[in-house]
């Protein structure tokens, strides 16, 4: 009987490693580190390897229109939509991973900023000598949020944009801007800076990050799995360890 067992576990080993095969992905930077501690789990669990690209959300527009191949998108959500009328992503294929807030960071050891509230915030951005942001949702919002707030004048001569893929905190770490701004998951546990916190609830813009299944996709299925993987319950904690609401 063990022996019979043991050739029935055998068959179904070697049947899933003819199965496993190379998903590739598409991503943008805010769900990386969430994602890197659940890979190797799903890797260990289906059989199936997983290679990722990890890139701004400029990088990763100019790689679709020159034509870079990829099983799964992962960007903000208007942008998967955007792919999905297109016809560049499969209809339907939208699932909702995470989700994050904008945070603000200053340089590790350096004097954290109030700011508590709308004003405190404003008063921060007026004070510093030099404001770092992305080119990225996070970038997109602030620029308009220092609009609404009557200060985009006062702080522009300050603003110091990163390149696309290049995360605000490596700007901030080094003291070329004395504070930045970019998702939470991308600042709040980021070498040489010390998180200061999320923007004000009142003017806080959540960020959903989706997947979709690309539309010539050679791996659908186990892209969908992968997906699956990291949309779990068991997975949640993974993203709100790195400041990120699951789904």
């Amino acid at each position: 009987m063990k022996c019979r067992l043991l050739v029935a576990a055998c068959v179904l080993f070697l049947c899933g490693m003819a199965n496993a095969t190379e998903i590739t992905v598409l991503s943008t930077q805010a769900p990386e580190q969430a994602y890197r501690e659940l890979l190797p789990q799903f890797e260990k669990a289906s059989g199936h390897t997983v290679k990722t690209t990890f890139t701004g959300t400029l990088d990763a527009k100019k790689r679709i229109v020159e034509g870079q191949a990829f099983d799964i998108l992962i960007m903000s959500s208007p942008d998967i939509d955007a792919f999905i009328a297109t016809g560049t992503l499969v209809a339907g294929s939208r699932i909702d991973i995470a989700q994050s807030g904008v945070g603000v960071g200053v340089k590790a050891g350096a004097p954290k900023p109030d700011i508590g509230t709308t004003e405190a915030f404003k008063k921060a951005l007026l004070a510093a000598k030099s404001i770092g942001y992305s080119t990225g949702p996070s970038g997109v919002y602030v620029i308009g949020l220092f609009d609404r707030l009557g200060i985009a004048d006062q702080v522009k001569p300050k603003l110091k944009q990163t390149p696309t893929g290049v995360f605000v905190g490596s700007i901030v770490a080094s003291g070329e801007a004395e504070i930045g701004v970019q998702q939470v998951s991308e600042m709040s546990h980021f070498a040489g800076v010390d998180y200061v916190g999320p923007l004000p609830a009142d003017i806080q813009k959540m960020t959903i990050f989706a997947s979709g299944i690309a539309a010539n996709a050679k791996q659908a299925e186990a892209a969908k799995a992968w997906v699956k993987f990291l949309t779990a319950p068991s997975s949640a904690a993974a993203f709100k360890k790195q400041g990120m609401e699951p789904g």
